[in-house]
């Protein structure tokens, strides 16, 4: 059961906002991770040829720069995921608490 300030807090404009806007941007980053992945496992399994191609006269081959970038995307990501929670989400629920109080 929702107690009166709960209604109160999930009624709020604001709330609303912060709710649309970081579930927004959270499946954005969420999709674009999914793309990313799959593209890799989709080269995995259908490119063979272009994933044990050498880098350079080394031993490197492309399958493993591509699983780095993979990993490092992931990283990439969530590093502007906090960068946006703690600027704009933030702000956003400085103000839900002001209008609530």
């Amino acid at each position: 059961m929702v107690s009166a300030d709960q209604d109160k807090i999930l009624r709020n404009p604001k709330f609303q906002e912060l709710v649309r806007t970081r579930s927004g941007f959270a499946w954005t980053l969420a999709a674009i991770m999914l793309v990313i992945y799959l593209g890799f496992v989709f080269l995995v399994a259908f490119a063979h040829g272009l994933m044990a191609a050498k880098v350079g006269g080394g031993v490197t081959s492309v399958g493993i720069v591509l699983g780095l970038v993979v990993i490092v995307s992931a990283f990439l990501l969530t590093g502007i995921y906090v960068q946006r929670a703690n600027g704009r989400f933030d702000a956003l629920t400085r103000e839900l608490q002001k209008d609530i109080a």
